[in-house]
Formats: structure tokens, C-alpha cells, sequence
């Protein structure tokens, strides 16, 4: 999980990477294991030295090791209406990325994700879990497909040590390449005919989640119709030293289809809308959970699509079959919170209520009359569908759609609870993020 930092003044992306920029010990704590000392500081990104110069707000976050940028004006209205209305970049290169190479790919690959990689087409990108034996998730990402033999795997958390834990044995290669491969999401109505006009690859036939190779100011890229937005867009991956050219051009070509350099505020306001999960938010990986509790499957956090049973065993296999006979304890839900009650009581303390300026990572109760039905995990005020909303864990008994339950909120340190009903996810999906041709 981020957290909001004030970065020193890094002068390049490749200084940054240098070790006399890890500097003050103890001044950030829960960095990954890029990082073996205690007292490393966040570094910055391959286009840095461009975001930098952006971020007007001095709002940055650490993410795995890097600085990211929260927002780059004072508030990140303009950034989320890219999103929606326009053209955003993001830069996501702290995102862990491996290569997994070789005639044992697939079959590592069907070892330790639960979905059927042999049936994935060179080009395909797929959306998966990945679980411990007990069938909890470890930590979730995208698969792309490169050739026959060859795979990109993304992940939130550092999976290389227990990857090759798994290949034992095997015919594969698992290379690390996080600090050698860079990462931009250009998200929004306008991305696709922005990249249309930039990038010198078959963008205009892209299908969602397939990947293509092309070029983007004579650099080398993989462009996939990916993205953490639940809109039209794509995910550009370029050598970490070239990254600087790609964020230039589509910067310069972007002028015309009101692009906006966009950080991880407005981010997270869209993935909410879109019913996207994020790790030690919305689910615990196995491996950090403290209580059993705190562990989820993938049919506890809306993944049970993706559980393919009836391929060759995998880890966890059999808890989830066991799961998937009895069904679930808890499920993934989406919350709808009445507005008319929140004004309600907030005009009982005298004060007009406004609404929520970014989203909450911060976990709520969610009770069904006495009793507590689970906690709402992430919540947000959506500009879209101008309705306050919320991802929540609940209890199987309580988790269909239309329950009206009650969420905690607290006004002047006083607790108070206002309705909520249980929707269906996503909250926003429009017929233009997966339509083709762009």
C-alpha cells in the first residue's frame, strides 16, 4: 500500500537509480525487497525527471520502492476527468514485472496461477490470482503472452523467489526485469486515436486485453489494451531508458486530445467506480496476513471467474474445489450509500455535508440490524454517477443485490451509521472499453 511522501529533488531517472540517492536513514519505512536496507529511501521512476517538473502539489506516494505521484495539481479533478472525458498518462513502472521463458513455461505458469495458460493465444493478456496451498490469494496481475514460449507476468508484491521455488526442476527461465522495464498507462475516451496517430504498431485493431509490437518514437514497445481504469486503454511497455522519448512524444501528440499527467488520486477514484481491487486494501495477501481472517480466496473477493477447476492441478486446487462446493463465507459486493441519509445527519450537527474529496482506503463496518454483515474497504464519492460508493467484504448471507444494510461513518467523532444497498459490480463500465475496432 502507498503512502504520501515529500521527495527530495531527484535530478535524473538514471541518478535516481544511483545508490548516493538513497539517503536518511529510517525516513521510509515498507519498502519491498528491491530495497535490502533498512533505511533506503524511494528512488524515482524512469521518467522522473519529466513527472517531477509536473507535479505542481509535491504529492507523491511511495510504491514499491519509488516515488509515485498522488497529484500533480492542488486537487485531482482535472486528472480523473481525463480519465473519463479525455487522455490521462500514468506512470505505473513500479509495478514488479517478469519474463517467463522457455518449453516448461506453460506448464509453470499452470502451477501456480488458477487459470488455464494453455489456452491462452500468443498476444492474449489474461487477469489472474494466484494462491497459496490453502487456496488464499497470494497476490493477483496480469499474464500477457508474448510467443509461444515466452510470458510477461505484472504483480503488485515480489513473486521472483517463490516463482523459481515452483520451477524446480523445469525447463524455464524467470527473468526479473521491474528495473529494466518501464510502464505507462494511457487511459481515456481519446487514448486509442492519440496512439493511433503516435505509435507505429496496429493499435486500430487491438482487441481488449491483447498486446501488440510497434515502435513510438523509434523506441520499441509492447502496447496492451489494459488498464486499471475500467475504460478505453492501454498500457505502453518500453525499455526503463527509453521511457523519457515515450512520455515526450505522447505528451507533445497528446496537446490536441487534452492529455493530463494523472497520479495515483484520480487512479484510485476510477478504480473504484470500476470495481477493481487493490491488494492490502480491498484483500490481504496470504503472505503478510496476521490472523486467518484476514486471508481471502479468490470467490471471497470476486474472482471466482477466474478459478479454473477442471485444468490440470494447481496450487490450491483442492481447498478451492472444497470452496466451491459449500460456496463462499464472505463476498465481494458493491455498495450504494444513501445521500439523502448522509445530509440527514449531518444537518443534525448543524454543518452541510460535502462530499468526500478523494477515496477512502480506510475499512468500515457494514452491519445488517445488531449484527456486523462485514466492512465496505474502499469508498469514494463517483463524479460519473454522482453517487457515493463502495467496494465491501460481506458475509454470503447478506451479500445480495439489493440488501439494504447500514455503513458506519463518523461526523464530529460521533459514530453514526446511514443506509446502504448491495449493488453489482462494476459500478461504471462503458460499451467503449472493450468495443472494436477503436
Amino acid at each position: 500500500m502507498s503512502r504520501d511522501l515529500q521527495p527530495p529533488v531527484l535530478p535524473s531517472a538514471e541518478a535516481a537509480r544511483s545508490p548516493q540517492h538513497v539517503l536518511q536513514p529510517k525516513l521510509c519505512v515498507g519498502y519491498d525487497a528491491r530495497f535490502p536496507a533498512e533505511d533506503a529511501l524511494p528512488i524515482g521512476t524512469a521518467v522522473h525527471e519529466r513527472t517531477f517538473k509536473l507535479c505542481e502539489s509535491l504529492n507523491y506516494r511511495e510504491w514499491s520502492g519509488y516515488y509515485s505521484v498522488s497529484v500533480y495539481e492542488t486537487h485531482h479533478e482535472h486528472e480523473y476527468n481525463a480519465i473519463r472525458n479525455a487522455c490521462a498518462l500514468i506512470d505505473i513502472s513500479p509495478l514488479f514485472k517478469y519474463i517467463i521463458s522457455g518449453r516448461d513455461a506453460t506448464k509453470l505458469l499452470n502451477r501456480v496461477i488458477t487459470r488455464d495458460v494453455s489456452k491462452m493465444s500468443a498476444g492474449q493478456v489474461i487477469y489472474t490470482p494466484w494462491c497459496d496451498e490453502a487456496g488464499k490469494v497470494i497476490d493477483d496481475g496480469t499474464l500477457s503472452r508474448l510467443d509461444e514460449t515466452a510470458f510477461r507476468m505484472t504483480a503488485a508484491d515480489p513473486n521472483l523467489r517463490w516463482l523459481r521455488i515452483n520451477a524446480l526442476g523445469m525447463d524455464v527461465s524467470i527473468e526479473d526485469i521491474s528495473e529494466k522495464t518501464a510502464a505507462l498507462a494511457l487511459q481515456g475516451p481519446t487514448s486509442g486515436k492519440l496512439l493511433k496517430q503516435v505509435a507505429q504498431a496496429d493499435v486500430a485493431n487491438l482487441k481488449y486485453f491483447r498486446v501488440t509490437r510497434g515502435t513510438l518514437a523509434g523506441v520499441p514497445v509492447d502496447i496492451s489494451r489494459t488498464g486499471y481504469t475500467g475504460d478505453l486503454g492501454y498500457e505502453i511497455w518500453i525499455a526503463w531508458n527509453d521511457a523519457v522519448k515515450v512520455w515526450d512524444a505522447l505528451m507533445e501528440s497528446g496537446r490536441s486530445f487534452d492529455i493530463h499527467p494523472t497520479g495515483m488520486l484520480a487512479l484510485d477514484v476510477a478504480r473504484i467506480e470500476a470495481g477493481l481491487i487493490l491488494i492490502e486494501v480491498d484483500y490481504n495477501s496470504s503472505k503478510k496476513a496476521v490472523i486467518e481472517s484476514q486471508k481471502y480466496t479468490p470467490y471471497e473477493i470476486g474472482l471466482g471467474r477466474l478459478v479454473h477447476l477442471d485444468k490440470e492441478n494447481f496450487i490450491g486446487r483442492k481447498a478451492l474445489v472444497e470452496e466451491n462446493r459449500r460456496g463462499p463465507k464472505r463476498r465481494l459486493v458493491g455498495l450504494e450509500i444513501d445521500w439523502t441519509e448522509v445530509e440527514k445527519r449531518y444537518e443534525a450537527f448543524g454543518l452541510t455535508p460535502s462530499v468526500p474529496s478523494t477515496a477512502s482506503r480506510a475499512a468500515v463496518p457494514v452491519y445488517a440490524g445488531r449484527a456486523q454483515a462485514g466492512k465496505a474497504t474502499s469508498s469514494t464519492w463517483s463524479p460519473t454517477l454522482k453517487k457515493m460508493i463502495a467496494l465491501a467484504s460481506l458475509a454470503t448471507e447478506h451479500a445480495a443485490k439489493g440488501t439494504s444494510l447500514e455503513m458506519e461513518m463518523t461526523i464530529e467523532a460521533v459514530r453514526q451509521r446511514v443506509g446502504v444497498k448491495v449493488v453489482d459490480l462494476p459500478f461504471f463500465s462503458p460499451p467503449r472499453k472493450t468495443a472494436t475496432p477503436v
